[in-house]
């Protein structure tokens, strides 16, 4: 209702132009009636009246708002009317066919009177400048000038009323527009008038040239049919053209806006409305550009099913006076007062994403013809491709940022905001860093395939999400990373939030029939403390989550000791290749014995690097270090060959030894590794008896059946096998019984808990009793104290290695512990050689 006021008091502004014009018609006729009071020749009067009426063809038809203002093609018969008949009396027909015209077409008040006295005054200033000039005299070319000055007059006050409605009801710059119509307009009145004054020639000659002069008015018309259709289509070419370059150069934001206003404009309708349904991550959008409205509104002048029908049946949709009414879609917009739509889908491929529509054809007597369909159809075509575009770019511009399976934001989105973050943080708060790394992720994807682990993650991403601050931001790092970032008081804060995602994550996963548990290990890292850009505090959460894997299911935050160790394994990463090309590593033995009698079993192989730099470097690091650089089949390698080449020597001597040598997990999925481990045997002449082959708890007991081929490999060699490590992961004695080994070494966490925890005692004792009805042998690793040794020799644990025997030495110094712990009054050529009890 207010939009209706809004254009009612809009359009009443032409009262401000149509009054004046009033005023003129009146003084300007006046002034004629005092200089010639002259009326008469009505029965030519009347002819030229009827001809006046009858010619409709718009020279000069522009659109303000919902009215049409138009010039009409009235100059043929009016130059013979100025010629023939009294001013006065050119004055009185001329605005009463133009008053007959206008009603009949249901103008609205206020256009109307403005046409009628646009009218009067047009052709009373041109009754005032006949009188003006001399008297026409023949038809020679002065009358010729007189009366082309005349009807060019009348032409120049109509143009001039209608730019001035147009600078009241749509500003200056509608104003311009119409004056630019100028040239095309006085065109049409000259020739208009030039054939006129052939008119008035021939009708002087003759009256019976009349019967010619139909002829040729019936081609004429043609002629202006075919300069009106000539004149639209040119006007639509450019209004393509102008709408496809602002398609291709807008801003992806103002698509919508160009497209819609552009579209309005070249349609000449009162609506256009833009319909794109839902899609993927989309939303519906629903956008009108209205004639007299700023902007952009979120309604539709039809119904939703005029569109949705539109899009079912892939077709152009028209109702309308001239576009043959569908009897179905109108009594839908019937309620709408719509008097006639165009609704055409937009297309992309085969699929159709949408709607174009245009609705109410401007102006009071202007209707949406069959010709304007294709025109509409070839723009939604163009509005199509840019659509489409547009939302191309902005899926791979989505794709750029967002993590594919879980549509979380990626690693370089979550750095972008990390960054933003970091700029603005206020004082006395912390941005952080979570990292939670999914633990046993590739046992699922093993076991259960990859599907699962996509399930896994999935759910593990719509937790974060779901538990996390609204403040949060939460994205996929990558595999089986996931990042949450936020501004809070402190880093204890940050701590105690990753402690409750973790324990959100933990529930249980319901997988149709299938159940599982999945824990994380989680890296925290906050800003300042522990870095002043993204990109640091990005890199130490991860070296916080990887130390946090080393205690599963464990949160840690980052302190500068694991960057310190990370630098170190880096920096060895050139001087481990250089130190196994040199021999710069040694081989340390720890001795094996039996706990009942203490007799030597054998030894222990264990690698040791005295970095020139360095100092000595641990185990755990240059054996991480060897295999993230490839290095770590030349170092199981070298600490192979070392030992068999020992056991070779101590063979020799009379005293066989066996050695067990420490390989990793990755060597158990090499399937060169057994036969390179039969090639060393036989090298070194060494029985495999005597060769045991330590591997890690984790490596063996992960629930997949990975490793077995390669451990019956080695045991169809003769090799014995044992379990590292046993009871430091989540396995169980039951899974033992699946695996080909011959022996289980308990951690030595337990076996120095033994004296002091009863808790660790019932473990050693329960992984004794069970192995031993496995028929599988127990080594207690770890034993330290004569307590301990007494312990494990109650619950009946035969063998054992640890400080209370030996540390591990370099073979120089094992020969001289063997001649100083051997008991030589009880060596036994037959038996294993027997240690000295130490105090």
């Amino acid at each position: 209702m207010a939009s209706r006021d809004q254009r009612r008091k809009s359009t009443e502004r032409a009262w401000f132009i149509t009054a004046p014009l009033a005023l003129l018609a009146i003084v300007f006729s006046t002034a004629i009636g005092v200089l010639r009071p002259e009326f008469g020749k009505w029965g030519l009067a009347f002819v030229l009246f009827v001809a006046m009426t009858g010619i409709s063809i718009p020279v000069l038809n522009v659109i303000v708002r919902r009215q049409s203002v138009g010039v009409t093609l009235t100059e043929v018969p009016l130059v013979v009317a100025l010629f023939f008949l009294p001013p006065l009396t050119v004055v009185l027909i001329y605005t009463l066919s133009v008053l007959i015209w206008s009603a009949s077409h249901r103008f609205a008040p206020a256009k109307l009177w403005f046409n009628v006295a646009k009218a009067a005054a047009a052709t009373s200033l041109a009754g005032l400048l006949l009188l003006a000039l001399p008297p026409l005299a023949g038809v020679g070319p002065g009358t010729w000038g007189i009366l082309f000055l005349a009807v060019n007059t009348i032409t120049l006050v109509s143009l001039l009323s209608v730019a001035g409605v147009h600078v009241l009801l749509q500003g200056w710059q509608a104003g311009r527009e119409a004056l630019r119509t100028a040239p095309s307009v006085f065109l049409t009145t000259s020739i208009n008038a030039s054939v006129g004054l052939l008119v008035l020639i021939a009708l002087k000659t003759t009256w019976w040239s009349v019967l010619l002069l139909a002829a040729l008015f019936a081609a004429l018309f043609q002629v202006y049919r075919s300069y009106s259709q000539f004149f639209r289509q040119h006007r639509t070419l450019t209004g393509m053209y102008d709408l496809t370059r602002l398609l291709t150069n807008s801003a992806e934001g103002a698509l919508a806006d160009i497209l819609l206003d552009r579209v309005r404009a070249l349609m000449q309708a009162e609506y256009a409305t833009l319909w794109l349904p839902a899609q993927r991550r989309h939303p519906e959008v629903l956008l009108t550009a209205r004639v007299d409205t700023p902007g952009l509104l979120d309604f539709a002048p039809t119904p939703t099913v005029f569109r949705e029908q539109a899009r079912e049946l892939g077709k152009t949709l028209s109702i309308g006076r001239l576009l043959g009414d569908d009897t179905a879609l109108r009594r839908e917009v019937g309620a709408q007062q719509v008097k006639d739509a165009i609704v055409v889908p937009l297309r992309s491929g085969q699929a159709v994403i949408g709607t174009l529509e245009v609705t109410n054809r401007l102006s009071d007597i202007g209707h949406f013809t069959t010709s304007d369909i294709p025109v509409f159809e070839t723009v939604a075509a163009h509005a199509a491709v840019a659509l489409e575009n547009s939302r191309l770019v902005d899926r791979l511009r989505h794709d750029a940022y967002h993590d594919a399976l879980t549509t979380l934001p990626n690693r370089r989105r979550i750095t972008a905001a990390l960054a933003e973050a970091v700029k603005i943080r206020a004082p006395g708060e912390v941005v952080a860093v979570l990292l939670f790394d999914v633990d046993g992720l590739r046992q699922v994807n093993e076991s259960l395939g990859h599907a699962a682990g996509d399930k896994v993650l999935v759910e593990v991403a719509e937790r974060l999400r779901a538990c996390a601050p609204s403040s949060a931001l939460v994205g996929r790092a990558g595999g089986d990373e996931f990042l949450v970032t936020l501004r809070l008081e402190n880093a204890e804060a940050a701590l105690e939030l990753a402690a409750q995602l973790r324990e959100q994550i933990r529930d249980e996963m319901v997988f149709d029939a299938l159940t599982l548990d999945v824990d994380t290990a989680v890296g925290v890292a906050v800003h300042p403390d522990h870095g002043s850009d993204a990109a640091v505090l990005l890199q130490r959460v991860d070296l916080a989550a990887t130390a946090a894997k080393a205690v599963p299911g464990s949160v840690q935050l980052f302190n500068p000791a694991l960057e310190s160790r990370s630098l170190r394994r880096l920096g060895l990463a050139g001087d481990l290749r250089r130190a196994l090309d040199e021999g710069e590593l040694e081989v340390y033995f720890q001795p094996k014995v039996t706990l009942r009698d203490r007799r030597l079993l054998g030894v222990e192989c264990l690698a040791r690097w005295e970095h020139p730099a360095h100092g000595t470097v641990s185990p755990e690091d240059f054996v991480a270090v060897a295999e993230h650089t490839g290095q770590l089949g030349r170092l199981t390698e070298f600490v192979l060959r070392e030992g068999l080449r020992r056991s070779r020597d101590w063979s020799r001597t009379g005293q066989p030894l066996a050695v067990a040598v420490n390989i990793a997990a990755r060597s158990l999925t090499d399937r060169h590794f057994p036969d390179r481990v039969g090639e060393l045997l036989t090298e070194y002449g060494v029985p495999p008896q005597l060769l045991t082959v330590e591997i890690p708890e984790a490596a063996v007991l992960d629930g997949t059946e990975r490793p077995i081929p390669t451990l019956r490999r080695l045991r169809d060699l003769g090799v014995r096998l044992a379990v590292d490590d046993f009871g430091t992961g989540n396995s169980s004695l039951a899974q033992l019984r699946r695996l080909p080994v011959h022996e289980v070494k308990v951690d030595r966490s337990f076996v120095q808990g033994m004296a002091t925890d009863p808790g660790d005692l019932a473990i050693v004792n329960a992984v004794v009793s069970l192995s031993q009805q496995f028929g599988l042998a127990v080594v207690a690793e770890g034993v330290e104290s004569e307590l301990t040794l007494e312990l494990l020799q109650d619950i009946g644990c035969e063998i054992g290695q640890g400080f209370l025997f030996s540390r591990p030495l370099p073979y120089e110094r094992l020969e001289a512990w063997f001649g100083a712990q051997t008991d030589q009054e009880a060596i036994d050529p037959d038996a294993l050689p027997r240690l000295r009890v130490v105090p």
